[in-house]
């Protein structure tokens, strides 16, 4: 008699072999990480979710909490580094998950230095829709984003650097514009107006060096959690926020009616194109580039009408540049993402390689599919 067990191994094994023969080959890192790298990228909030060992030369790993980063990793040490390369992968990644068990299985599939972004893009997003229904799941709801089209629309607003910074990781994390735009708090409603004061206007790294030197003398390593580098990169965001002043209402105006663009993806093009011939925004070739992805697509045989695109929507890691989207199973009740993905140009330069890679994958969470919970 076939158990439940046999009939999620069964779907697995259906979702892999799609992606296989797609031409991504399958590729299994190993579980052992070393921590530093997902601490590095994703800062010490993950330190609580993920599972933490060490060895006898004080070195700490970690259980792979997931799969885009070590298989980066593993294709950067190869041969192939730098040239066109495709990868599948399924199987356990272990992260603590208040709603669920702590080892589940993760599939995916991760596309390296193609320079057809739009057309990378568009088969990484069909294959993980194609490979889910596979692993048995149903109708799916789609909403992508563009963190590219959001970055460069920032960038020809002329915005300072620090702000720009500041909404993208705003955009990132879901927030709202006036917490985008709001002041950041010093934690405990101190003043600290001397020591901003004292940063002000000065060289970064000379700067950091003051407030991590100040934290050690008064014997401070961390504080709510956050390392001494994270509370100096704080301070040095209040300074340089308090120096580069506030944003023109004109200009606050463009971001808020960018981010109300939603719904249709062709539809939300002509408004994004109108938006930026109001404001006299160069967005030509972005916005070309937005388009041809929704012709990619639909060339894979996607109904590009039953995707929904909101200019808010951004996934909550900050090393994605692009195209981003998750597919979520409207029957589950918790509306937990089934799919997620998108591309991050930037990523394999921060993890070794001497320029940037073209790079876009996606994630598919096994244990979700075909469960309503």
């Amino acid at each position: 008699m076939e158990t439940d067990k046999d009939r999620t191994s069964e779907r697995e094994a259906a979702l892999i072999a799609r992606l296989v023969a797609a031409g991504y080959g399958r590729a299994e890192p190993a579980i052992l990480q070393p921590a530093s790298v997902f601490l590095d990228l994703s800062g010490e909030d993950i330190r609580g979710r993920i599972y933490l060992t060490g060895d006898a030369s004080g070195a700490e790993y970690c259980l792979r909490p997931e799969y885009t980063i070590p298989v980066c990793r593993e294709y950067l040490a190869s041969a192939q580094a730098g040239q066109p390369a495709a990868f599948s992968y399924l199987g356990p990644v272990f992260r603590y998950r208040s709603n669920g068990p702590a080892e589940f299985n993760q599939a995916g599939l991760e596309s390296f230095g193609r320079t057809d972004r739009e057309a990378a893009d568009a088969e990484i997003f069909t294959l993980a829709v194609e490979g889910a229904r596979e692993g048995g799941a149903g109708r799916l709801k789609v909403q992508i984003g563009d963190a590219g089209l959001f970055t460069r629309f920032l960038a020809v607003l002329d915005l300072p650097p620090v702000w720009l910074r500041r909404i993208r990781r705003g955009h990132a994390r879901g927030q709202s514009l006036d917490l985008m735009f709001k002041p950041p708090e010093n934690g405990n409603g101190g003043d600290h107006s001397g020591v901003l004061a004292a940063l002000e206007g000065a060289d970064k790294t000379g700067a950091r060096a003051l407030v991590e030197d100040l934290l050690s003398i008064a014997g401070i390593s961390s504080v709510s959690g956050r390392s001494a580098g994270e509370i100096a990169e704080r301070f040095l965001e209040q300074a340089s926020l308090k120096a580069g002043g506030a944003i023109a209402a004109e200009k606050r105006s463009l971001i808020e009616r960018y981010l109300a663009i939603e719904g249709n993806p062709d539809a939300a093009s002509g408004k994004l194109r109108a938006l930026a011939a109001d404001a006299k925004l160069d967005l030509a070739d972005v916005l070309d580039a937005f388009d041809a992805r929704l012709g990619f697509i639909a060339a894979h045989g996607f109904d590009v009408s039953e995707l929904d695109f909101s200019a808010r929507f951004g996934r909550n890691l900050d090393y994605y540049t692009g195209f981003v989207f998750e597919a979520h199973d409207p029957a589950r009740a918790d509306m937990r993402p089934i799919i997620g993905g998108g591309r991050y140009d930037g990523l394999l330069r921060t993890l070794g390689a001497t320029q940037d890679i073209p790079a876009v994958g996606a994630a598919i969470w096994c244990d979700r599919l075909g469960a309503t919970a």
